[in-house]
């Protein structure tokens, strides 16, 4: 499976739950980046946010045959990570992603948006 189906699958795992804004971001072109690819979206609650990592991690055992490394923030639910290695997963409670403003850090990367219309 390539990163662009795993991507797929993040994304529509997002979507499935509800998430918001859900975007890929490609930083392989950028050499201080730790990972191939992010991909963001958020929440309006820490319930939805556990759900849409919960879910993440159970489209991608199932479609992917892919665990995560780790993850992290489960505890608070404010931003939880999911790191699959070449893809890092961010799960933002809304207020937290508009405070950390991850995509600006990265703006150079190539942007790939995905919406429930596809």
């Amino acid at each position: 499976m390539n990163h662009n189906s795993e991507l797929d699958v993040i994304a529509d795992a997002m979507l499935e739950k509800k998430g918001n804004n859900v975007v890929a971001l490609d930083l392989k072109n950028i050499g201080t980046a730790i990972s191939d690819y992010f991909i963001v979206c958020s929440a309006d609650s820490t319930t939805n946010v556990m759900a849409i990592a919960d879910n993440i991690e159970d489209r991608m055992a199932e479609k992917c045959h892919r665990k995560a490394l780790r993850s992290q923030g489960r505890e608070n639910a404010l931003w939880i990570i999911v790191d699959y290695g070449d893809i890092v997963v961010h799960v933002f409670q809304t207020q937290y992603r508009e405070f950390y403003r991850l995509e600006d850090l990265w703006a150079d990367a190539e942007r790939t948006e995905y919406s429930g219309e596809n």
